[in-house]
This record gives structure tokens, C-alpha cells and sequence, in this order.
């Protein structure tokens, strides 16, 4: 073999070496040489209720105070498109082992709740004091709300490979909505909206990943949150009355700072 191929060969070894030579990783300000470090969070949310209806769900309704007077005609549908919001909020982690950690995740969540009802057409709005339209057949009741959320998360680790991590979530929450039950005693039937429990749980899962840069780790990370039990008020007016259970189902996108 000529000196010709041996210098070739110590180049492509030497190339190959400077190619795939690993950099060192960064330290992220040492987040995971801590048992406990905190961050913040932002979120983007889509929300939206799983529903459950009465088997009388279709039937018009009635007003009782005014001889039985149809208000509503027929119900065709009932359903919740996903409605946009976002939190803000705040990370506390303890570590518990070198892949598992336990997070607390309190946050402010800002995100209506929609609910849309398709009736046959006719005459709507017997009653007085409604400020409906009376010709339309469709009807978007919204549920306006800010949340408290405090989620107790489980939060598993894979081994770090370079600057990345891998990670699954699970855990449960206690949510508290503020303003969302205001008294509407003076509205007309067709004014009047959807309550919902101001106090309930959820259990949450999900997946994200940490990203390590000089000075902060970042976590992209995607959660799913159901309700536990019925978040609906059982109210007597055209708007609850055919729902018999909403659950409350929200996808969060988060990015946390660490």
C-alpha cells in the first residue's frame, strides 16, 4: 500500500472523528443536579365538553310560568367545538430519582367553553324580557371562565442523549373557576347561560422532552386533562335541561422554562 493511501486513510479517519465527535452537553444552569429547582410556563389550550344527553333531549321547551308555552322549537343537536385560550404559570420539581421526578404546576388558565344548539326552524322566544334572535335556528351558549389549576404530576425520564430527554407525565389536578356562576335572575330564558361547578378534578397525561442550553433547560411538552364527574349545574332552563353530564376535556401545549 502506497503512502499516498495511508495519508488518505489517516484524513478520513481524522474527518470522521471531527464529524461525529459529540459536544459536550450543556448544563443548563445544573436544573437536574438540583433536588429542587422551580420555573415558569406558558400555554396554549383548546378546550371543549364531552357531552351526555337526557333521552328527552329533543323535546321543545316548556315554560311552566306561562301555561306550558313552547319556548324552543325541536333540538336537532348539541355540540362543543374546541374553543382557544392560554395559561400562565409556574413549576416547582423535586427529584426523586435520577428518572423520576415529581412536579407541582399551579397556573392561570384563561378559555371560554362553547356550546352550540341546532333547533328546527320556527318560532323562537315566547317569552318576554328575551333579548334573542327569534328566527334563528342556531344558538351558541358560551361559558366564560377563569381557572385555577393545581396539578400534582409524576413526570418519568429517559436517560439524557446529549442535550435531550425524553419524558412521560401523569398525575391528577384540582381546578377552581372564578366568576364563573354570576346570578342572572333579570335574563329571559333564551339569555340564560350554562353554569358549571366552580370546584372540580381531573386526572392528566402526557408527553414532552427537556432541551438543555447554557443557561436553562427547555420543555416543550403536550397534556391532556379530563374532568372527573359532571361539571354542569342542573338548571331548569332551555340550555341545561337537555344536557344530562359535561365532562370538560383540554389539550395544553406548554413550554417551560427551567
Amino acid at each position: 500500500m502506497s503512502k499516498t493511501r495511508y495519508l488518505a486513510i489517516v484524513v478520513l479517519l481524522f474527518c470522521s472523528n471531527l464529524l461525529f465527535a459529540q459536544q459536550p452537553p450543556s448544563w443548563a444552569s445544573g436544573a437536574d443536579q438540583k433536588d429542587l429547582s422551580f420555573g415558569f410556563s406558558f400555554a396554549y389550550v383548546s378546550t371543549y365538553y364531552k357531552i351526555l344527553k337526557n333521552p328527552d333531549w329533543r323535546q321543545p321547551f316548556l315554560d311552566k310560568q306561562n301555561g306550558n308555552e313552547p319556548v324552543t322549537t325541536e333540538l336537532n343537536s348539541i355540540s362543543s367545538p374546541n374553543s382557544p385560550g392560554f395559561a400562565v404559570g409556574f413549576l416547582s420539581r423535586y427529584r426523586l430519582t435520577e428518572h423520576l421526578e415529581v412536579r407541582v404546576t399551579p397556573a392561570l388558565l384563561f378559555a371560554d367553553r362553547n356550546l352550540d344548539y341546532t333547533y328546527v326552524p320556527g318560532d323562537m322566544g315566547v317569552t318576554t324580557n328575551s333579548t334573542s334572535n327569534a328566527s334563528s335556528s342556531n344558538i351558541t351558549k358560551s361559558v366564560q371562565t377563569t381557572t385555577v389549576n393545581f396539578p400534582l404530576i409524576l413526570k418519568l425520564k429517559s436517560d439524557r442523549i446529549n442535550d435531550f430527554r425524553a419524558y412521560l407525565l401523569g398525575g391528577m389536578e384540582y381546578s377552581y373557576s372564578i366568576g364563573a356562576n354570576k346570578p342572572d335572575p333579570d335574563d329571559g330564558l333564551l339569555d340564560k347561560t350554562v353554569k358549571n361547578v366552580s370546584r372540580y378534578g381531573s386526572y392528566d397525561v402526557g408527553v414532552g422532552c427537556d432541551i438543555y442550553f447554557e443557561y436553562f433547560k427547555l420543555s416543550p411538552e403536550l397534556k391532556l386533562s379530563n374532568s372527573l364527574g359532571n361539571v354542569l349545574v342542573p338548571e331548569n332552563q332551555p340550555f341545561s335541561s337537555p344536557i344530562s353530564k359535561l365532562s370538560l376535556h383540554t389539550l395544553m401545549f406548554s413550554l417551560y422554562f427551567e
